[in-house]
């Protein structure tokens, strides 16, 4: 292999693919047409599971889709096409649909794939680079790539053909948790794990249900205890059982900077009225954000009428990684 190309040449090269592959995605968006409509109704139409297939780099891309489809709400499997071909076509059963991606759209190891959703009666969905190809005959909808170049100087490499693939395959999938009315709830429950599941979780999943809470005629000395005894930093104010007031560290120091025993007020005399509260079903994301802007560590939580449920703290925030 020849070494001899300059490194100056690799940014060169390297921005040339990424904006080949770019204007091949356009030229898909624009080439998506009434196919796509089809393709989607048919695999929200599916009362079984989503059978993705494919060989090869079209393969990779189809295990990808599956997964996808599968976090968004559409049961989805990958079948290998040389497996399906010795066993695993007994995977596939009545109410699925068959989604098939190859390329040239003559996969030899997909025949027997595509004979078996014939024979049965399956639907299937085709994704192919070739308008007269073998799969865009057989298939019952075949969604087809425009004729792009690959990104590949040799035109050999599938480079271009299999972004189109995956990003069409994302489509798919978003068009399909879109038309279900796929939620940010309904997201968590498939991704309970992790940074992103930690993220997705409520306000009421983390909070604390025993709040420091005080009435406005308690005393300060009272009310320190309160507070201290609380480990939030701050003692929650009621008039009539809703948040009235908060009292912090700092509203603390704003008092004895005022002069006079501070010992010797009460506790409304001292807090700060209408603090800001959250509600039980924000998303803990949110709460941190709020806290972020404001430069607080805490949080009251309250329902509709202002009547304390918990009390958050960022770290709780942090223990969980929402953080």
């Amino acid at each position: 292999m020849d070494q001899s190309v300059p490194s100056s040449s690799h940014l060169a090269v390297g921005r040339q693919v990424l904006i080949t592959e770019a204007q091949a995605l356009q030229a898909l968006a624009e080439a998506l047409g009434p196919e796509f409509d089809q393709a989607v109704e048919t695999l929200a139409a599916c009362t079984g599971r989503v059978v993705v297939s494919g060989m090869g780099k079209s393969g990779h891309v189809g295990r990808k889709i599956a997964a996808t489809m599968a976090s968004t709400g559409t049961p989805a499997i990958f079948v290998h096409p040389g497996e399906a071909s010795h066993g695993d076509l007994g995977m596939i059963l009545q109410g699925d649909v068959v989604l098939a991606l190859s390329n040239s759209g003559e996969t030899a190891e997909l025949s027997d794939l595509v004979v078996y959703t014939r024979r049965f009666g399956l639907p299937l969905v085709g994704i192919t680079g070739r308008a007269g190809s073998s799969l865009t005959r057989d298939a019952d909808i075949a969604l087809v790539l425009p004729p792009v170049p690959e990104a590949c100087p040799m035109g050999l490499a599938p480079t271009t053909s299999t972004t189109m693939q995956l990003a069409l395959g994302d489509a798919l999938a978003v068009a399909l948790l879109t038309r279900r009315g796929f939620t940010a709830a309904d997201f968590r429950v498939f991704h309970p794990g992790g940074k992103l599941g930690a993220q997705l979780m409520r306000v009421e999943q983390l909070m604390h249900r025993d709040m420091p809470l005080a009435e406005p005629g308690m005393g300060m000395d009272a009310a320190l205890v309160a507070m201290t005894s609380g480990r939030f930093g701050c003692l929650g104010i009621l008039e009539d059982g809703r948040l009235a007031g908060i009292i912090t560290d700092g509203d603390l120091r704003r008092a004895m900077k005022q002069g006079g025993d501070l010992l010797s007020r009460s506790a409304g005399d001292v807090m700060t009225r209408n603090p800001l509260a959250i509600a039980p079903s924000m998303l803990a994301a949110e709460a941190l954000r709020i806290m972020n802007e404001r430069s607080i560590t805490t949080l009251f939580v309250v329902d509709a009428a202002r009547v304390p449920q918990g009390i958050l703290h960022i770290h709780d925030l942090l223990r969980t990684g929402v953080a």
